[in-house]
């Protein structure tokens, strides 16, 4: 199966709005996957320690770049899990703003929430806010323990509404275009034999 119809995907469907997020690792797995974009496939990553498990499906928005060089990561609430790949339509109900340190290095490193929609399914929830301050709390103290495991230091600086996390993805776009411009202007290499 290839997947390289992922890199063309946009971060908003043209017809709803919604933000495309593609499912790389789903709600219960220990096993984190990421796509390759070279290869056009997913690969394990890594499996997380016994007894840790992701509590939501977690993905990324494709066309977009976070602070922390890959595309915007969001934490998709739903109760059944989708898989590797999947894509789905999220409205995004908020972001908790974080720094992630690691070898002395500081960024930010943002988790945006969301929640799926369809036509048949629309959300419950349209803003972190209605969520219980308990269930963002876990969701927090996941990723802080994620990160320790990994030798990072995840420290969250505060917990926005959907307005915030859709400028962050609309930061991330911007971030990708500027980079896809600058890889299109590096001159191609010249190969030959010498002569």
């Amino acid at each position: 199966m290839n997947l390289q119809g992922l890199q063309d995907l946009q971060a908003r469907d043209e017809d709803t709005g919604l933000i495309h997020v593609v499912i790389d690792t789903p709600k219960g797995s220990r096993n984190k996957f990421k796509f390759e974009p070279r290869l056009g496939l997913f690969r394990l990553g890594k499996v997380l320690p016994l007894g840790a498990y992701f509590p939501y499906d977690f993905g990324y928005i494709p066309s977009t770049l976070g602070q922390d060089g890959d595309p915007v990561d969001v934490l998709v609430l739903m109760d059944e899990p989708a898989f590797p790949g999947c894509v789905v339509g999220v409205r995004l109900i908020g972001v908790i703003q974080a720094e992630q340190t690691q070898e002395g290095k500081t960024v930010r490193n943002d988790r945006l929430l969301g929640v799926l929609e369809t036509p048949y399914n629309k959300p419950p929830v349209r803003s972190l806010e209605e969520l219980p301050a308990s269930q963002v709390g876990e969701l927090e103290h996941f990723f802080i323990s994620y990160n320790q495991a990994e030798g990072r230091k995840f420290r969250p600086l505060a917990r926005k509404g959907p307005e915030v996390a859709d400028a962050l993805v609309r930061e991330g776009e911007r971030q990708f275009q500027e980079s896809k411009g600058r890889r299109e202007r590096q001159p191609a290499a010249v190969g030959g034999n010498g002569a």
